[in-house]
């Protein structure tokens, strides 16, 4: 019995962390839907003589898409002479010979190849170094992946017009959205953080984060902010809150897209999303308290600590989904009034205005809303089943963040799926299959069993959740094998 009330009690304060973490989303969403008058009103003004500015390409063993990068960065539309090209390079393999050979085909190009041999710092201490050796007011950043627009530099320096401007950063596009349905999926989710999120955010001066690729610092922004710092897996997310505490403004401009590749494997999508989480958790760690106690109105404060500690909803999905369980045996046993579900059933509120977050995102542009809708239809709840099948995932790492563990730098495995790099091919794919992908595999089980004892005992008022998880957890774990499999 005192078990069974434990389970409750776990529930509902699982419960209770949704709601309200959907509520500063659903503030985010009606910010997003009335910014259009904040984000023509933006300050931008092209330069009397254009600034010198050094573009950084922190790569680590990118066999597959370092030509493309460098070719596309080449095709920068900025006058030669006021350009700083840094490869920052930290391979181990043949990307270093490929690039020495690539940057040869440029020689009006001012390119700086500064090989590492020790990784120190991983990412931050690769762009630290490269800042130090920098010639540029302006340091722009973009990763192995991308494909930067040759008008980047023209279309964000503008926004630079007043000296409080320390960031300026762009939307991420995707160049294999419809390659298969996982990276649908991630485009999915991705939109809403681009869209949503970071508008709704800089429309009411909110922190917002530069995304570590597809953006520009004002030099002496990094500088002031105490630098490049590698004690968290997500140096970007960390560097923009120290900018943001020390008064720097940011700018987030949606219109201008930095196209870049989803990874296509499960594999390669824990990989990146136990960084982003952990590094996350890691943050809110090492800024939640000052920023509480620094002179922000307090909405502010409030979406600060939704943005640092969101990664920690991972964790309340986790214990809602294994605590539901008791929650419906006690419902079936009589244990619990019927006003008490009634009462639990408002908390649902908090699910319908995520997904309504979702929704709006995917619909926002579209050419054929009706179309759109129909996707729509089974787009959002497969997303929200996959979402809750990476929970356990997902929650390792949050907890990891949280609780001060270290752990390495994992980079995403990069692919170039445009360029017709196959996978199987592809030797950065690691055949390590890790203990939670065969938990998942139980709680898949453990699931699917329930939805048989809702139909069995003609209990449906938990069965929709209990079969989200069911097929979110099997989606998980067998693409995950499948990943992982490429790797042998």
């Amino acid at each position: 019995m005192i078990l069974l009330y434990i389970l409750i009690g776990i529930y509902a304060l699982g419960m209770l962390f949704i709601f309200l973490y959907s509520l500063a989303q659903g503030h985010l969403l009606l910010r997003f839907l009335g910014a259009k008058k904040s984000l023509d009103n933006v300050a931008h003004h092209e330069p009397k003589t254009w600034p010198k500015v050094t573009i950084q390409l922190p790569v680590f063993n990118e066999l597959y898409v370092v030509d493309r990068l460098i070719e596309s960065v080449a095709k920068m539309n900025y006058p030669a002479d006021l350009l700083e090209i840094q490869v920052l390079d930290d391979s181990t393999d043949q990307t270093a010979e490929l690039i020495r050979k690539k940057i040869s085909e440029y020689p009006d190009l001012n390119f700086k190849y500064l090989h590492r041999i020790n990784r120190s710092g991983f990412k931050a201490g690769a762009l630290k170094e490269g800042l130090a050796k920098a010639s540029g007011e302006f340091i722009a950043i973009f990763d192995a992946d991308f494909v930067p627009d040759p008008e980047f530099l023209i279309k964000t320096i503008p926004y630079f017009s007043s000296e409080k401007v320390g960031m300026v950063q762009t939307r991420w596009t995707h160049l294999n959205k419809n390659y298969s349905i996982l990276t649908r999926l991630q485009a999915f989710a991705l939109d809403a953080h681009f869209l949503i999120e970071q508008i709704g955010r800089n429309s009411q001066q909110a922190f917002i984060n530069f995304n570590g690729t597809g953006g520009i610092w004002r030099k002496s922004c990094i500088i002031d902010a105490g630098d490049w710092q590698d004690d968290t897996l997500t140096e970007d997310l960390d560097l923009s809150y120290r900018a943001q505490r020390k008064g720097w403004e940011f700018v987030y401009r949606p219109e201008i897209e930095s196209p870049a590749e989803l990874p296509p494997i499960m594999s390669a999508v824990k990989s990146q999303q136990f960084r982003w989480t952990k590094g996350g958790a890691e943050c809110a760690g090492k800024h939640a308290r000052a920023v509480l106690s620094e002179d922000f109105p307090v909405s502010i404060k409030i979406h600060a600590m939704a943005h640092l500690f969101n990664s920690s909803i991972f964790i309340a999905i986790l214990l809602v989904s294994l605590s539901s369980i008791g929650v419906w045996y006690a419902g079936m046993q009589g244990m619990i009034s019927a006003d008490m579900f009634k009462v639990a059933g408002l908390f649902m509120i908090g699910f319908v205005i995520i997904a309504g977050v979702y929704l709006v995102a995917y619909l926002y542009e579209k050419r054929s809303l009706w179309r759109s809708f129909l996707q729509a239809f089974y787009m959002l709840p497969l997303f929200l089943s996959v979402s809750m099948g990476l929970a356990l995932h997902n929650a390792q790492a949050v907890w990891e963040g949280l609780s001060g563990k270290k752990s390495p730098f994992i980079r995403t495995p990069k692919f170039n799926l445009e360029g017709g790099s196959g996978l199987e091919s592809n030797r950065y794919i690691k055949f390590k299959i890790p203990a939670t992908t065969w938990m998942e595999g139980v709680l898949m089980l453990l699931f699917s069993a329930m939805v048989g004892l809702h139909i069995y005992w003609q209990s449906f008022a938990m069965l929709p959740f209990h079969l989200m998880l069911a097929v979110g957890y099997g989606l998980v774990f067998f693409s995950s094998f499948k990943a992982y499999g490429l790797g042998k």
